[in-house]
């Protein structure tokens, strides 16, 4: 039974990435559905993302702390290595200090 499900899985993912290279043999020209098609990864992989960042720990406060911080790092333009060591380092503290209290 396992081997059905992987292969229906293979064949959906081949599926959504061969469709539109079948169907869509012109250049997108419309600049409206060009915007919206580049930003759909980045919308897809927030709503994937998101739910986990609050539920990942043992309290959704410290997700909430680390997702400040790594949000406020991003938006002044630091670099991945330091967010992600920043927000890792803030949901411990978040963490060790909702422990204590």
């Amino acid at each position: 039974m396992i081997w059905l499900y992987i292969l229906v899985m293979a064949v959906t993912t081949y599926l959504i990435r061969a469709l539109p290279l079948t169907l869509f043999k012109k250049p997108i020209r419309n600049r409206f559905l060009k915007s919206f098609l580049h930003y759909v990864p980045a919308a897809c992989l927030a709503a994937m993302t998101f739910p986990a960042i609050l539920s990942a720990t043992e309290n959704w406060i410290s997700g909430a702390v680390g997702l400040a911080v790594a949000v406020a790092l991003a938006l002044c333009r630091r670099s991945l290595i330091l967010v992600s060591v920043a927000s890792c380092t803030a949901v411990f503290l978040a963490e060790w200090l909702i422990k204590m209290l």
